[in-house]
């Protein structure tokens, strides 16, 4: 049975951007900026906000480069991040399972 405790939720992977970003990368291990400003519908300036926070907390790495003379972002989910990840959805069961 588990227990119902809204506190064992991550604050960082709670919102719905952050959320999303780190649901897709699961998947996908690595996207492009691009590719998740479409998947996820938002702004550039929305989504690098979220990727701060995400970044800042172990969960994710982003390595800019060129291709040609294009700016590319890539975005990567780390170990520590797929952790979390797992945990939070975890924490998000215990919410909704039985008891």
């Amino acid at each position: 049975m588990s227990e119902f405790n809204i506190n064992a939720l991550d604050d960082v992977i709670h919102g719905r951007i952050r959320l999303g970003v780190m649901a897709y990368l699961v998947g996908a291990e690595t996207a492009d900026f691009s590719a998740l400003k479409t998947h996820l519908g938002t702004t550039d300036g929305n989504l690098s906000v979220h990727l701060r926070k995400l970044e800042e907390a172990g969960y994710i790495t982003i390595d800019k480069s060129f291709r040609g003379r294009k700016p590319v972002t890539a975005v990567s989910l780390t170990p520590s991040g797929r952790e979390a990840f797992t945990h939070y959805l975890g924490a998000l069961s215990g919410l909704i399972g039985p008891r």
